[in-house]
């Protein structure tokens, strides 16, 4: 039983980071809560990890360390450019 956690554990911290995203030809990082203020960019729709958030939650009470490194660092994800037209929601076409 303990391998089993133990191998669950491992690979929802694996898959549980927000991505980096390359959009014409340049790289952009994650951001979270601590490092808004130098990685966000803001001709960068993001939008929320929902593995980040998952692992964050399930982690909250048995590991505390990746909890904040998830919440404070990699909760957002780059999406894609504002500017090409999908920064309003709602909006048929």
């Amino acid at each position: 039983m303990k391998k089993v956690f133990f191998i669950i554990a491992t690979i929802m911290l694996l898959i549980s980071c927000a991505d980096k995203k390359t959009i014409k030809g340049v790289t952009y990082r994650p951001y979270g809560l601590f490092n808004e203020s130098t990685q966000k960019n803001d001709s960068i729709k993001y939008q929320v990890s929902g593995w980040a958030v998952v692992s964050g939650l399930v982690f909250s009470e048995l590991f505390f360390i990746p909890t904040i490194y998830t919440f404070g660092f990699n909760l957002y994800e780059p999406v894609v450019l504002k500017s090409e037209g999908n920064e309003l929601n709602g909006v048929v076409k």
